[in-house]
């Protein structure tokens, strides 16, 4: 075939074999280029190019879907790429001891340490409430989604107003408290030497007591914020002997809307006893009234069998609907939506909480985030949930509301007039419910008095121990000359 006809004719439709003796024939290339050596110095990549591009047989770079820069993930604002051990992000004063093997974080202030640190920075004068002496140390529980952050601010005053040492720890699934795969850990070992569900309320219950013997106390004053209450109450009824006192800031405990107790059904019951029992002995003579007492016992019977298969059903459809829903907080799926949520409501609800959003500064806003890079947060808040959906424990006990009203020891509850997630209204309430105990309204305060009224706060508290254990100033005697 003519070499110039060669030309005029597409690539695609002339073989290689063809194309290279034609070359040859023009160019007069000796043979020894057809070697692979030749084709293989064609095409070389540059020493700048990346390792990952490829080249295409025609000399096109081509670039590998996986070689795209990746984008960070970041959940408010906290990069998801490097999260840490909980040791590594610790603070200082921090520290952590093990409960039924977990590793729980905590702080601890006294009177005597507190007022070492003010002599040391050269702070002479003290505030009017120190130099007081209450025999029960404190301990603080924090709310939902918060942490000993939440007290970082009245922890050493209120170690001032009690002369006592103060204690605030992190429940599981919050701050710095050590995350634990409850799934993989459960499943070990029979039922009665399975470990308790670190997520669970009982867990958080015994944790609390754990604390009192930690401190070598008797009894302890319980402070618990928000979620936080019915954890400090629910540990009241565990040991009513062991907390001297309860303080509930902005308590989210549902208060009972009817006040008074309802003794109808068994009054009624009774009554209803005895007119059947008239009846049968009024009816002695009559058969039709014999019988039609007899298909109202039957029927009676029937109705009440029916019930019981019917609560049966609902209870086994319940169950199905919470493992069926436990199922899905732990699948992929579950937990991409919780770390959606927590990106998208995270920082809003903290500057919710506050009267004035305007005051959450980068320091708020970064103690509220910093547990967000600890291992395995959100794994540990789906088993927060899921244990708050199955928590057997609590279905067997009566509703806290309507165990209120056996609270004995001495209460106080703080609330703000603009508390948006617990409305002042539902404080009011449970004054009225638990005997004896007292109400504190703050203006302009939002769901957190301890962190935005602190003065506020400790000045209420140290009323409060006053009222309800005679405090009084230490007297310190002059040595004699």
């Amino acid at each position: 075939m003519n070499t110039c006809v060669l030309h005029l004719l597409p690539a695609c439709l002339v073989s290689p074999q063809l194309q290279l003796q034609t070359r040859r024939k023009l160019l007069n290339l000796p043979s020894v280029w057809e070697k692979p050596i030749f084709r293989s110095l064609q095409i070389v990549p540059s020493a700048s190019s990346s390792s990952s591009t490829s080249f295409s047989p025609a000399g096109y770079p081509e670039i590998s879907p996986g070689t795209r820069p990746k984008r960070k993930r970041q959940i408010a604002g906290i990069d998801q790429e490097e999260l840490q051990d909980p040791a590594i992000l610790a603070d200082p004063d921090s520290c952590f001891c093990e409960f039924k093997g977990v590793q729980i974080h905590h702080k601890i202030y006294d009177a005597e340490s507190v007022a070492t640190n003010l002599s040391e920075e050269g702070t002479s004068s003290q505030p009017p409430h120190a130099n007081k002496r209450v025999n029960f140390p404190m301990i603080l529980l924090h709310g939902f989604g918060a942490s000993i952050f939440s007290w970082n601010r009245a922890m050493k005053p209120l170690a001032q107003i009690t002369g006592k040492k103060v204690l605030a720890f992190d429940r599981p699934a919050f701050g710095l408290t050590a995350r634990l795969n409850h799934v993989n850990h459960s499943s070990q070992g029979s039922e009665d030497t399975r470990p308790f569900n670190p997520y669970s309320m009982i867990f958080s219950v015994l944790a609390t007591l754990y604390f009192i013997d930690f401190l070598a106390a008797d009894k302890a004053i319980l402070v618990g914020h928000s979620a936080g209450s019915i954890v400090a109450v629910e540990a009241y009824f565990e040991a009513p002997e062991r907390v001297a006192a309860l303080i509930l800031v902005a308590p989210a405990i549902v208060a009972p809307l009817n006040l008074g107790h309802v003794t109808k059904d068994n009054s009624s019951g009774k009554s209803n006893q005895t007119e059947g029992e008239e009846l049968e002995v009024n009816s002695k003579g009559n058969w039709i009234t014999t019988v039609f007492s007899i298909l109202s016992k039957v029927s009676q019977y029937l109705g009440q069998a029916i019930m019981r298969l019917v609560k049966g059903m609902g209870d086994m459809i319940n169950s199905l609907y919470k493992k069926a829903l436990s199922a899905f907080l732990r699948s992929a799926i579950g937990i991409m939506l919780v770390r959606m949520i927590i990106d998208k409501f995270g920082l809003a609800a903290v500057r919710n909480a506050w009267y004035d959003p305007k005051q959450v500064d980068d320091h708020v806003l970064q103690g509220n985030t910093k547990p967000l890079r600890v291992k395995d947060w959100d794994r540990a808040l789906v088993e927060y949930t899921v244990a708050m959906l199955t928590d057997s424990a609590s279905e067997s006990k009566p509703p806290l509301s309507k165990r209120l009203s056996e609270i004995s020891c001495p209460v106080l509850i703080i609330t703000g007039d603009s508390d948006r997630l617990v409305p002042p209204w539902n404080s009011e309430r449970l004054s009225r419910t638990i005997p004896g105990s007292c109400l504190e309204i703050i203006k302009n305060c939002g769901h957190l008095p301890h962190e935005e009224k602190v003065d506020e706060f400790v000045s209420i508290v140290d009323r409060f121990l006053e009222r309800a254990f005679g405090v009084q100033k230490e007297s310190h005697l002059q040595p004699a000359t």
